[in-house]
Formats: structure tokens, C-alpha cells, sequence
């Protein structure tokens, strides 16, 4: 068309040479970049990183910026606390006395970023033209990061347990409990009499069913969706972290990693791919 001239042509590059360690990282929240606050990096902190590999689950950890108008000393002690308290129960190490005073006098050194994948919709490549030229390379997994505060829900717990006496039947210690879940037991009332007379009493044979991979399951028991997101939830906590080493854009590492992004193949490809399946593939 003559009002939509062609502005450019550029030859495309296809590299796979990352695969499958590319992955596009969104942090929705973060304001400013991804960097240690100047105050943390003047006593020579720097950001840390763990991921469990086979859960997929990734954290990243930044240095808080302690500077007096950002920064609460005392809500800096006690969320410490929490934060340990949290480690603790992770490492299901028991609590002691010394160890509570441990716990109790740390500081809240570090904010945690935790992933969550995002499904892919379709193929994503990062695209960098240089030279005139297209790079292109697949994007294997896609992960927003978002601020990780279950330190906080351990202190509502302890404020409620204080307000109610040492009652933390209001605690939130999981998922609500499946109620047609057949393995569940109806609590009983404590100050009901046990009778000795015999009553009769009926019961009714529930059909199970099985799913593909032959198990049993009672009809109107835990959904399937929801077995499988417990699943998930205890091989996520069963797994161990796994240290990584963090590198910003500057650094040698990533400047060799961005290096080899750029395919160095000047051979021309054989598109296979008919006019006609390309646009069936794509949906028109």
C-alpha cells in the first residue's frame, strides 16, 4: 500500500544456544531498578539468590535500604524476629530458649522476592536487532517476582493468640479442610454424656470411582484440582533450596551470557511452512 511503505527489511537470527536457562523475569511491584540500596552496598552487601529446581520456585533476595527516612529500627527488630521464626518452622528446627533469644534480638536484613510462573500463551523470543540484523532466541519460562511476607502472617498469629489468652483457634494454619472429604471425622462435644444404650444406626456404602491413573476416589471427595495443589504445596516445602550466584547486568557473567545470544550463522533457512498452514497456525 502506498500509504504504509516498507520502513526497513532485516535479515532474522535464530539462536537456541540458551536453551533451556533463558527465562523473562516481571517484578510488577518494584519501582526502581533491581540494584542494592547505596546505603547496603557501602558496607558491602550484595543481592543473593535460591531457586528448588524441580518445583520451579525461585527467590531473590535484596539488602534493605536502612537510610533514616525509609527505615523503622524497631519494626526493622521485629519483623527480624518473624522472619526467623519463619526459617525456623521451614527447617522444622525445634524451639528453645536460647534460640528464641536468638530469634527475638535479629534484624530484618533483606527483602525476599518469590516467583511465580506464568503459563506461556503461545512462543516467546527475545528480540535484539544489532547491526541491522534480528537476534531472535526462545524465552523457556516466564516469572513475575513479588515480596514474600509470611513473616507477617506469624505475627498476626501471635497477636491473636495474645488477645485471645493463648487461643489461636483463629490462626489461618492451611487450606480450609474439603467438607465432603470422607476421611474427615465430625468433631464430637466433650461435655456430651456417653450413653450405653444400644441405638441403631445406618449406613450407606458410597460408590468410588476411579480416575486414569487407577485410583480410588469417593464421589463428592477432594476434587482433583485440589489433591494436585496440595501436592504440589508439600513437594515445594519437602524439596531443599538450592544457592545461586547473583550477577547484574554489568558484570562479566552477564555481558558473556548476553554475547551469546547473538547467533554467529550466516546460512540462509529453508522455510518449509506453506502460506496456507501458517495461517491455519495461526488462527485466521
Amino acid at each position: 500500500m502506498d500509504d504504509d511503505p516498507v520502513v526497513a527489511v532485516l535479515p532474522v537470527h535464530i539462536s537456541n544456544s540458551l536453551v533451556p536457562n533463558l527465562h523473562l523475569q516481571q517484578f510488577p511491584l518494584l519501582y526502581r531498578p533491581l540494584q542494592v540500596p547505596p546505603s547496603a552496598a557501602e558496607s558491602g552487601k550484595r543481592i543473593k539468590a535460591r531457586c528448588k529446581p524441580k518445583t520451579g520456585r525461585y527467590e531473590i533476595h535484596v539488602p534493605v535500604d536502612t537510610r533514616k527516612e525509609v527505615w523503622n529500627p524497631e519494626k526493622g527488630v521485629e519483623f527480624g524476629a518473624a522472619r526467623a521464626e519463619e526459617d525456623r518452622q521451614a527447617a522444622g528446627v525445634e524451639k528453645s530458649k536460647s534460640k528464641q533469644r536468638e530469634v527475638e534480638e535479629q534484624r530484618l536484613s533483606e527483602v525476599r522476592l518469590s516467583s511465580e510462573r506464568i503459563p506461556e500463551r503461545g512462543d516467546y523470543m527475545l528480540g535484539i536487532v544489532r547491526d541491522g540484523h534480528l537476534h531472535l532466541h526462545p524465552i523457556s519460562q516466564t516469572h513475575q517476582f513479588r515480596p514474600a511476607l509470611i513473616y507477617l502472617d506469624l505475627l498476626s498469629q501471635k497477636a491473636r493468640r495474645s488477645r485471645g489468652g493463648g487461643d489461636d483457634s483463629d490462626s489461618d494454619d492451611g487450606p480450609p479442610p474439603d467438607p465432603d472429604d470422607p476421611t474427615l471425622v465430625a468433631p464430637t462435644n466433650k461435655k456430651e454424656k456417653q450413653s450405653s444404650e444400644s441405638r441403631e444406626v445406618q449406613v450407606t456404602a458410597r460408590k468410588a470411582t476411579e480416575d486414569k491413573t487407577g485410583t480410588q476416589q469417593f464421589l463428592g471427595g477432594m476434587s482433583q484440582v485440589r489433591r494436585e495443589m496440595l501436592t504440589l504445596l508439600r513437594d515445594e516445602a519437602e524439596e531443599p533450596w538450592e544457592d545461586l550466584t547473583y550477577c547484574d547486568g554489568e558484570s562479566p557473567e552477564s555481558l558473556g551470557a548476553f554475547e551469546s545470544i547473538f547467533s554467529k550463522n550466516t546460512s540462509n533457512l529453508t522455510c518449509k511452512t506453506g502460506s496456507v498452514d501458517l495461517l491455519r497456525n495461526l488462527g485466521l
